[in-house]
């Protein structure tokens, strides 16, 4: 019999009902659902009643500040340990650990008794001089500073170095140096002074990058940053990115320091120095070299963490919105296609799968040097394999073998489908690849992804790593670990919100689904390869290794299609199927009328099926999912085409209006793909007519749009557009800083008021800055 679960720990509890603005009951429910192993997209589905309808994203709020507080508890615990072990735990140090609410409060708690190497404090303290510091610590007025200082002349003293080293006070100034040395990290370990220095760094910090010397050649990518500088508090997540990346690959350096030093200065002294008198002078010494030795130097390294975790966050974010869009991209659906990876050296490699996905034919046509026989095979396949859509990869070529085959005469009901091949060649080279076409070569493999992609978009996108996808900034710069956790949370979202036909799923699908995992997917294909198709939800109880929680969390999300019991194709858990039954018997009808008839279903009186476990939300999402059994709830698929005769960049003219599909959203703008090779960039002044704060409320990856070509820099390769209904063509000229944009060299300063061009609210130094942004995560 297993061990009943811990109880959540209810001080966590009420904090985060507090900062999530939550019910505790919500919180502390959800706290203990995901002790028993329950998984955030089973409990936002299944588990409403008892959370209170929470839904994902508050779950995985909850998730993940729990986890939080417990590592918390854990350093918490080593602190104490640490003091515990080297008798400095008092009952006030303990109260105030105990009371502290976040990591930073905790580690300024815990400053003056981390051990620490040797300084020149400690220095300071083996040669007898902390008395000395105490009582100019007091700053009595009537205190003779130099007699007491003098008093220390002549003193020997033995240093606890490692060689015993002897020596004595020369002077009295070296007495009150030593003194105050002890006083200045006195002040650095104070957690007040910290914490009132950390507000001010936020609300006043200035980040600027400048170039290494003799670097400028050698770093020409970065030439937007050779001398930046904006507020801190204002600094766009990828320009922060930028900038440490410059720095990480030795062609910039970036500092994060105060405008005004003064400021910084003051608030250690209005927190040390007390009045005026000779020690309160040397106070005030020891306060400025605690500013600039210590604390400037440690809010600097704070700074720099916190905006670098800040600008990770921005960009997760992003990154993990942009990966929604694609998964849940509308699908072309079951149907038998004809798909190509363009190729000209090579050939395009050419590959025919059924309406399954599985790989029917392969073969090589080279419509450039063979038109005639390129035509012939072509046109053979369609007809054969009666194909009913065309899958064309969209990277080198992909624009002329387009055009190509639409020049076959293919019937109007085939669509010709471009098909973003970000990652394919990734696919291709993987384990998962070659697992799957171990006899087929790289080419053939990438071929299948473009039509599979087609075909159902989120099923084959599982198989990559999802930052090899494309469709994030600076991916390779942020947290690792969190970006991870963040995108895997996202697939999981995606794939249980569509669910999963368990029949045909790939292993690589299976194993993102609530309660699966990979050894336990590859037994529910293993079982499938056996013993045939899965004809009920209940033979999954017979998988090995596949318990009664896995069964419970994943059974909903699993469907099985034209199943014995109609209710094993739907989104209802078979927890439920009782009470289902139950419904069609009250009204003398089956569960298959109940799908059939929807004047059956308008005779349910929901609230008369009302229990302790099952609320009206469950009873709703019942009658929704009846209506619409396993209903899929991406879009319907639409047949897009670029504008014919724009293959190329050097096709494109200022004022052209094209059809466009974009391809990734990012913080200063939108990347779309035109048909011409390189995605062109929409900045986010050009996203509307009005202004618009965050591109993601404007544009979403794979929404087709209509752009205005607004410049075209060939050499740079850059192609800017436009969606606003009048946008301004040709190059921007620079007509002062825009607010918050920055200074670019012989710029404004930080804060100087906006002069924007018109129309555009930003200014060139900015846009380039963009643009240079772009250039590094530039994936095509």
């Amino acid at each position: 019999m297993s061990a009943t679960p811990e109880l959540p720990n209810p001080d966590h509890v009420l904090l985060l009902a507090q900062e999530l603005k939550l019910k505790v009951h919500q919180v502390a429910a959800t706290a203990q659902l995901l002790k028993e192993g329950a998984t955030v997209p089973f409990i936002s589905r299944y588990r409403k009643e008892v959370t209170g309808e929470l839904d994902e994203v508050q779950v995985t709020a909850i998730r993940d500040r729990l986890e939080q507080l417990a590592q918390m508890d854990e350093r918490r615990a080593s602190i104490l340990a640490s003091l515990q072990e080297r008798n400095l735990l008092t009952p006030a140090l303990e109260q105030a650990i105990a009371a502290a609410e976040t990591l930073t409060k905790l580690e300024d708690v815990y400053l003056p008794f981390r051990p620490k190497k040797r300084t020149r404090a400690t220095i300071a303290k083996e040669k007898g001089l902390e008395p000395l510091a105490d009582l100019l610590w007091a700053q009595d007025p009537v205190t003779d500073v130099a007699a007491a200082a003098a008093a220390y002349v002549g003193r020997e003293f033995t240093l606890d170095d490692g060689k015993n080293t002897k020596g004595k006070i020369e002077s009295a100034d070296d007495a009150l140096a030593g003194a105050r040395d002890i006083l200045a990290e006195r002040m650095s370990d104070d957690s007040l002074a910290r914490e009132r220095l950390r507000v001010v760094y936020r609300e006043q910090a200035v980040i600027s990058s400048k170039v290494l010397y003799g670097k400028e050649a050698e770093g020409a990518k970065f030439k937007d940053y050779f001398d930046w500088s904006e507020p801190l508090a204002k600094a766009p997540s990828h320009r922060i990115l930028a900038m440490r990346r410059g720095e990480s690959e030795s062609f910039l350096i970036m500092r994060i320091t105060l405008p005004d030093e003064l400021a910084g200065q003051a608030v250690v002294e209005s927190l040390f120095v007390k009045g005026k008198s000779p020690a309160a002078d040397q106070v005030r010494l020891a306060a400025l070299d605690a500013f600039k030795r210590l604390l400037a130097p440690a809010m600097e390294t704070e700074m720099r963490l916190d905006s670098k975790k800040r600008a990770d966050e921005a960009a997760i974010k992003v990154f993990a919105e942009n990966l929604r869009e694609l998964l849940l991209a509308a699908p072309l659906g079951q149907k038998a296609v004809l798909a190509i990876d363009p190729g000209f050296r090579t050939g395009c490699k050419v590959v025919l799968l059924d309406r399954q996905g599985k790989l029917l034919h392969n073969d090589v046509v080279f419509p450039d040097r063979h038109a005639t026989e390129a035509r012939d095979k072509l046109k053979g396949f369609v007809e054969f394999f009666k194909v009913e859509a065309v899958a064309i990869g969209n990277g080198t070529g992909g624009r002329e073998t387009e055009a190509f085959v639409r020049s076959l005469g293919l019937p109007p009901s085939i669509p010709v489908v471009m098909v973003n091949e970000s990652g394919a060649s990734i696919y291709s080279a993987s384990e998962v690849a070659r697992e799957e076409f171990p006899e087929h070569d790289l080419t053939v493999r990438g071929a299948v992804s473009i039509g599979r992609r087609l075909m159902d978009p989120l099923a084959e996108l599982v198989k990559l790593d999802p930052k090899s996808i494309g469709v994030g900034q600076y991916q390779h710069d942020v947290d690792q670990p969190a970006l991870k956790r963040t995108l895997d949370d996202r697939v999981v979202s995606c794939v249980n919100g569509v669910g999963v036909e368990v029949n045909t799923a790939s292993k690589q699908l299976l194993s993102y689904v609530s309660g699966l995992n990979s050894a336990t997917a590859a037994a529910i294909v293993a079982r499938r390869n056996e013993q045939g198709p899965f004809k009920s939800r209940a033979e999954l109880r017979e998988v090995p290794r596949l318990g009664p929680k896995a069964f419970e969390q994943a059974a909903g999300f699993l469907r099985i299609r034209d199943a014995a019991h109609p209710l094993d194709g739907s989104a209802v858990h078979p927890e439920r199927y009782a009470l289902v039954e139950q419904m069609a018997a009250d009204l003398g009808a089956t569960v298959a009328d109940l799908v059939r008839d929807a004047k059956l279903r308008a005779r349910i009186k929901p609230e008369g099926y009302v229990t302790a476990d099952v609320g009206l939300p469950t009873l709703k999402d019942i009658l929704a999912e009846l209506a619409k059994p396993g209903r899929d709830p991406r879009q319907q698929f639409e047949a897009f085409s670029f504008q014919e005769g724009v293959n190329k960049p050097e096709d494109l003219k200022p004022g052209m209006k094209l059809p466009g599909i974009v391809t990734n959203v990012t913080a200063f703008g939108a990347f779309v793909d035109i048909g011409v090779h390189q995605d062109g960039l929409v900045h986010v002044s050009q996203l509307a007519d009005s202004f618009v704060k965050d591109p993601a409320e404007v544009v979403k990856p794979q929404q087709k749009v209509t752009v205005t070509v607004v410049e075209i820099d060939l050499p740079r390769q850059r192609i800017a557009l436009s969606m606003r209904s009048n946008p301004q063509l040709g190059p921007r000229t620079p007509q002062g800083a825009g607010a918050g944009s920055g200074r670019a060299r012989n710029g404004p300063r930080p804060g100087a008021g906006p002069r924007p061009p018109a129309p555009l609210p930003r200014s060139t130094q900015s846009l380039n800055a963009d643009w240079f942004s772009a250039a590094l995560n530039k994936k095509k």
